[in-house]
């Protein structure tokens, strides 16, 4: 397993977003100090302190905002810059081994069969957000619509980063608990978690799941990922690989 040092962390899937400039000393301080607030005053306003805190460490590349207590997830990315996207320039290829190659828009995956999932969100690194809701359509409803051939095995997913790849088998990418997300913490999954769309694999490490999903493409066989290509468990089962030990999420 290749040394964390060695590469961006947490490796999850680059839940993350590009830095900026650096956060003042002022402003760091209040929003500790917003930070400890929002742990005392409880979960609404917890919440909307996290909204905030994600701002500032998206812009701060000192690493030390990821340490304020309302800060329940943490910001990396593999490229300097992502686009954005929204319900008019957004579009889900599937393709590959499928008889039936379609391009999803927001629209189109908000009228499919909705599925939302509470579990615990694990990183690979280590640090865990307990209870994270997600929603959207299942994996297995956009394969069962795109008609997947007999020779079919895996999956290959891409995103409109540009660089970021991550696959399944066939029979993982199956299960209930995969879904295509729309929905993150009940709320539309922002540009810096990865939104539109992203992929969430709860029962994998978070590397799994990756962010700005743009390619959902059949193939015959298992390709690695940008993660498995550095030295990371093809199968990111939480607790079963990577030599961690962490709890299954539940």
């Amino acid at each position: 397993m290749r040394n964390h040092s060695e590469v961006p962390a947490p490796l999850q899937g680059h839940e993350a977003d590009h830095r900026g400039t650096p956060v003042g000393r002022r402003v760091m301080l209040g929003m500790i100090g917003l930070g400890a607030l929002g742990v005392v005053a409880g979960s609404p306003v917890r919440n909307l302190l996290a909204d905030s805190i994600d701002t500032v460490a998206r812009k701060d590349p000192t690493g030390l905002s990821d340490l304020l207590p309302g800060n329940r997830f943490r910001y990396y990315s593999i490229t300097s810059s992502v686009p954005e996207k929204n319900a008019t320039s957004y579009g889900l290829k599937v393709d590959g081994l499928v008889a039936r190659p379609t391009t999803y828009k927001l629209s189109d995956l908000a009228a499919l069969p909705q599925q939302r999932i509470v579990r615990d969100v694990q990183c690979v690194t280590g640090w865990r957000v307990p209870e994270t809701p997600f929603a959207g359509v299942r994996l297995s409803t956009i394969l069962d619509a795109a008609g997947v051939s007999p020779e079919a095995k895996a999956i290959r997913f891409t995103c409109f980063d540009g660089e970021y790849t991550e696959s399944l088998t066939l029979d993982q990418a199956r299960r209930s608990d995969v879904i295509v997300a729309t929905s993150m913490e009940d709320k539309p999954i922002t540009h810096a978690h990865g939104g539109p769309v992203r992929l969430y694999v709860a029962p994998m490490y978070f590397y799994k799941s990756a962010k700005w999903l743009s390619g959902i493409s059949v193939v015959k066989d298992v390709v690695p990922g940008y993660w498995e290509e550095l030295g990371y468990d093809i199968d990111g089962w939480v607790g079963r690989s990577n030599g961690r030990d962490d709890a299954p999420t539940v």
